[in-house]
C-alpha cells in the first residue's frame, strides 16, 4: 500500500496513466521519513521479469529517462520520452534498504502505476492542413473543368480564320470543331460554286476543316467599291 512504519512513507499517486505515442510520459513518486540506506528505483513489472527503468544511484540505462527532480532525495518522479509501444506495462517505485548481506532488499513499494500506449493522433493543426489541400485541390479541379468548358467541346464552334486558295485571294472560313478521331478534310475554294442539289442522307453530312493560315497570295483588282471582309462562311455539299 505504499505505508510503512518507522516514519517512512513512499507516495505513487498514479493509478493509471495514458500516453500517445511519441509523447513523454511522467511517472511520479514521492517519499518522506527517514529509512534505511538504499536507493530508490522504478522497476517496469514485477517479480522474476522485471526490468530496472531508473535507479538513484546509477546512470539510468534508458536514455529516454531521466529525473525530474535530480539530486532530491523525497522527489523520485520520471519522465520517460518518445514513448514507444513497447513502453506499455505497470511501473513500480520501489524503495531499497541494505540487508546484513550487503544486498539491496526490498523496503517499501508504491502501488504502481498502469501505463498504455496509443497511437499518435492527428493534431488539430494537421487536420486543418489537410482540409484546406483538399478545398484547394477542389478549386483547381473547378477551375480547369470550367476553363475546358468555355474554350468549347465537341461540336462547338472554332475561330474563323483566312486562309489563301491558289490564285485567289485570301478567303476567311468559318470551321466547327470535329469530334475526336475524325480526320479534317480539305475544301475546294471552287467548290463553293457547285449548284445545290437535293438534300439526301448522305448529304446531309457536311465536314468542316479546320485551315491553317498559309502565307497571302497576291491580291488582285477588285470592283470599285468592294472591301475585304473580315469573317466569312463556306458551304459545299458533302462528298
Amino acid at each position: 500500500d505504499g505505508q510503512g512504519g518507522q516514519g517512512f512513507t513512499l507516495q505513487q499517486p498514479q493509478a493509471k496513466v495514458a500516453v500517445a505515442v511519441g509523447e513523454t510520459l511522467t511517472l511520479k513518486c514521492t517519499t518522506s521519513g527517514v529509512a534505511g540506506v538504499g536507493p530508490v528505483m522504478w522497476l517496469k513489472g514485477w517479480g522474476s521479469g522485471n526490468k530496472t527503468v531508473y535507479d538513484q544511484n546509477n546512470k539510468s540505462p534508458f536514455s529516454r529517462v531521466m529525473a525530474a527532480a535530480p539530486g532530491s532525495n523525497t522527489n523520485f518522479t520520471i519522465r520517460i520520452r518518445n514513448v514507444q509501444p513497447d513502453d506499455a506495462g505497470t511501473y513500480y517505485c520501489v524503495k531499497f534498504v541494505k540487508g546484513n548481506s550487503g544486498v539491496d532488499e526490498v523496503f517499501r513499494r508504491g502501488s504502481g502505476t498502469e501505463v498504455s500506449v496509443q497511437e499518435a493522433a492527428l493534431v488539430p493543426g494537421m487536420v486543418a492542413a489537410a482540409v484546406v489541400l483538399c478545398f484547394l485541390l477542389g478549386l483547381f479541379v473547378a477551375l480547369c473543368m470550367y476553363r475546358r468548358k468555355r474554350q468549347g467541346g465537341v461540336g462547338s464552334p472554332c475561330p474563323a480564320r483566312t486562309v489563301a486558295m491558289g490564285s485567289l485571294s485570301s478567303v476567311p472560313l468559318q470551321c466547327c470543331a470535329e469530334t475526336p478521331g475524325t480526320p479534317s478534310e480539305v475544301l475546294d475554294a471552287e467548290s463553293s460554286h457547285l449548284p445545290s442539289q437535293p438534300s439526301s442522307k448522305e448529304e446531309s453530312n457536311i465536314h468542316y476543316a479546320d485551315l491553317q493560315p498559309l502565307p497571302p497570295a497576291p491580291r488582285r483588282g477588285r470592283s470599285p467599291g468592294t472591301a475585304p471582309t473580315e469573317y466569312a462562311s463556306l458551304r459545299v455539299a458533302a462528298k
